[in-house]
């Protein structure tokens, strides 16, 4: 990201070291890793929120897809009220002497 090899590292460590002085160096470097805590911790936010964003948008899409494919089917398809449903047919009444269907054996 930011191309800082090891040389460049160690100079701004002699730096901090002269400037900041040994006693009060790990209480910077305690607050420099709390700053880069947050950094991170809102950049992960950030994307996250993007994500969810995109996703919802690609859910869109796709939704608005499945309804024109599906009137296409509908407008291609007959109506349904132009089908009427046939009566279901009664079957006969059984003969109570003779066994009900699943006890009877085979032959």
């Amino acid at each position: 990201m930011f191309d800082i090899g090891y040389s460049e590292l160690a100079m701004i460590a002699v730096v901090a070291l002269i400037a900041i002085g040994p006693k009060d160096l790990p209480k910077a470097m305690r607050v420099v890793g709390q700053w880069m805590g947050r950094a991170k911790a809102m950049s992960r936010h950030l994307r996250a929120g993007v994500d969810e964003m995109m996703r919802q948008a690609e859910l869109e899409e796709l939704e608005q897809q499945w309804r024109e494919h599906n009137a296409r089917i509908m407008a291609a398809a007959p109506a349904a009220a132009d089908f009427e449903p046939k009566p279901a047919e009664s079957p006969a009444p059984a003969d109570p002497a003779s066994p009900p269907a699943t006890e009877r054996s085979l032959p």
